[in-house]
């Protein structure tokens, strides 16, 4: 299998807007503005659940979209975590190619919420042992909206870089 280096990009608002918000901590009482998660939750049951994940290194050979929901995700546990966009395409026919691949370091305590249809992969984390996420989406988002590519069918893997 073809394995393809991705070095992380430094995660600002202006950085990782064509993928969704970055979410950081404001002063409590502070009015809602565009700054704040613009969330489409209107498609189903919303659900926050926290996910433990194991640990499965920096690589990946699939990457997913969801078509009827922004998506939340935070790391819960001490340390980055990485996550790998793309851009919008709305259709798995037209997955992303290597150029259109951004890995993200994202620090504890920092929620990054996803446009409804944007590629990702991971969270990705280094840790030898159990991470969690929170994690915002829909109630049936796995089972009703997981629009997946798998690179491995054309030998391919992606790794992202420390």
């Amino acid at each position: 299998m073809r394995k393809v280096a991705l070095q992380p990009e430094r995660l600002t608002p202006e950085a990782f807007k064509p993928f969704g918000q970055v979410i950081e901590a404001i002063d409590d009482g502070k009015p809602f503005d565009s700054e704040d998660a613009q969330l489409n939750l209107s498609q189903g049951t919303p659900r926050l659940y926290i996910m433990q994940l194991p640990p499965r290194g920096m690589a990946f050979d699939r990457i997913t979209y969801h078509a009827n929901v922004t998506q939340c995700l935070a790391g819960l546990d001490q340390g980055n975590w990485f996550l790998v966009v793309a851009a919008p395409s709305h259709a798995v026919d037209r997955y992303p190619k290597q150029e259109d691949l951004h890995a993200f370091s994202i620090p504890q305590g920092v929620f990054v919420k996803l446009h409804q249809g944007t590629w990702h992969a991971g969270p990705l984390f280094a840790s030898q042992r159990p991470c969690n996420f929170a994690n915002l989406e829909l109630a049936d988002t796995n089972v009703v909206d997981h629009n997946t590519h798998v690179y491995a069918k054309d030998d391919l893997q992606f790794e992202v870089n420390l």
